[in-house]
């Protein structure tokens, strides 16, 4: 469904409705592995539909599964039956690998991103009430996959061209990729770029932050968005950067403190976050969940551009009791505020 993206990013944090990244628990709604769900377009895109119909989300979510891109270049990735597929090993050693990697088309058969692109389309088709957000990572931390995680970290000090030369095949992937979502009539992204949260912000002006206006500039205007995610520790220290790199929406991980982001950030703009995947909605109770969204809100509702979220993806097996929580007591607090 078609939406004028900016102004309901306007309305976004006066609705009170929390924008969680949920899609892996709708393995538990429809029945089905996170391997089927991750390898068959018509049931991924009815577990995203289911989402949208078990919950008061501002939008629907697809599946953030950071392996897909890697994958499209070649990298090697376990897809277990219950498991987010993961990358393993390394694609490229140095800066004549980098200049030598073809660069995926999007849609190919050899690669699920054609898959993830049906699946978005599908569920939009069905998905009548609010947007649909498609995932996908960003250039550093694709970039990070396809060389090492911990080598791409070294690079950016020992090996500049090298990793330059990565940044750039991943951004032009990237842009197409993102494009092609665009195309398919999705309202935007979720962009996450976890990895550059480790780096310092001197670095991560110079690794990460071009190559995200790269992308966000090539696809962005009034009907589709781009929202910036980032979990990394480091990401107090980076927010000048990233209100530079033009995304619509920021959304941030629980390893920090929402309120300092909020404070940093302007308040033009929407600030999403960060109740923790892992302690809350998998290990929590829907006890610890309600007093964790009351306490957030309480320490953040002041800030108008404030957005109830999830701190990043949450698992797949966490408990719907939980996530079911979350949405209530989200409404409770609200109600206690007015």
């Amino acid at each position: 469904m078609n939406y004028n993206m900016k102004e309901w990013l306007k309305t976004l944090p006066d609705s009170h409705r929390p924008l969680p990244l949920l899609s892996f628990p709708s393995s538990q709604l429809i029945g089905e592995s996170v391997y089927r769900i991750t390898h068959d377009a018509a049931v991924q895109a009815k577990g995203i539909v289911c989402v949208a119909q078990e919950t008061d989300a501002a939008a629907a979510v697809c599946m953030m599964d950071l392996s897909v891109e890697a994958e499209a270049f070649g990298c090697m990735i376990i897809a277990e039956e219950n498991e987010i597929p993961t990358v393993v090993g390394s694609l490229i050693t140095d800066e004549d690998e980098a200049n030598a990697l073809e660069i995926p088309e999007v849609g190919d058969a050899s690669n699920r991103t054609g898959l993830y692109i049906k699946a978005a389309k599908l569920a939009s088709e069905q998905i009548t009430d609010r947007p649909v957000l498609a995932g996908i990572i960003g250039p550093f931390s694709l970039a990070g996959r396809l060389m090492d995680v911990e080598e791409a970290l070294v690079n950016c000090l020992a090996d500049k061209d090298f990793m330059i030369a990565a940044l750039e095949k991943a951004t032009e992937f990237l842009i197409q990729y993102a494009g092609a979502y665009k195309d398919a009539g999705i309202n935007g992204l979720v962009m996450a770029e976890p990895l550059s949260g480790l780096l310092s912000p001197a670095l991560e002006e110079t690794f990460s932050a071009p190559y995200v206006k790269r992308i966000i500039d090539a696809v962005q205007d009034e009907n589709f968005i781009v929202i910036y995610h980032n979990c990394g520790p480091n990401t107090p220290h980076m927010t000048k950067s990233f209100v530079k790199n033009g995304a619509s929406a920021y959304h941030f991980g629980d390893a920090v403190d929402m309120k300092q982001m909020l404070e940093a950030m302007p308040d033009t703009m929407p600030v999403c976050g960060n109740i923790s995947p892992s302690a809350q909605f998998l290990s929590g109770t829907p006890e610890s969940m309600t007093k964790a969204v009351h306490n957030l809100i309480a320490q953040c509702g002041e800030h108008k551009n404030f957005v109830l979220s999830s701190g990043c993806d949450i698992p797949p097996d966490a408990s719907w009791d939980t996530i079911r929580a979350f949405f209530t007591s989200a409404k409770e607090a609200v109600n206690e505020s007015i």
